[in-house]
């Protein structure tokens, strides 16, 4: 896909991880920065993949879902330990229900703090 454009979002939330060794096996929270991108091998009318607003809605429609709240608590972490991995995988998979038709989702990044992140795509 020739065309790429890419957002920044954060929310904060607690986390606690199971099955490790060291300080994260305790509750903890960051304020964590995700990044978006998507691409398409067409722009639309306007000359855009897709309006940057839009897309910055859409995510902060799936970043609702975990601001402010304890990660483990929700039922998409019940089986899976709240990692910025497996967070960029959920925002990933919510995220790509609601983009338009001929916008493709390239990968989303999590930042768990400003040196740390994880990268998840398909």
């Amino acid at each position: 896909m020739p065309f790429e454009i890419t957002i920044r979002e954060t929310f904060s939330a607690a986390h606690r991880l199971s099955d490790y060794a060291g300080a994260c096996e305790r509750i903890h929270g960051h304020n964590y920065t995700v990044e978006v991108s998507v691409t398409s091998a067409e722009l639309d009318a306007a000359g855009m993949v897709m309006d940057f607003h839009e897309l910055k809605e859409m995510v902060r429609d799936v970043l609702k879902t975990l601001d402010h709240q304890f990660i483990n608590d929700l039922a998409a972490f019940q089986k899976v330990n709240p990692t910025a991995e497996n967070i960029a995988r959920f925002v990933f998979q919510e995220l790509k229900k609601a983009l338009p038709s001929g916008v493709f989702l390239k990968q989303v990044t999590v930042w768990e703090t400003e040196n740390s992140r994880a990268t998840y795509n398909e």
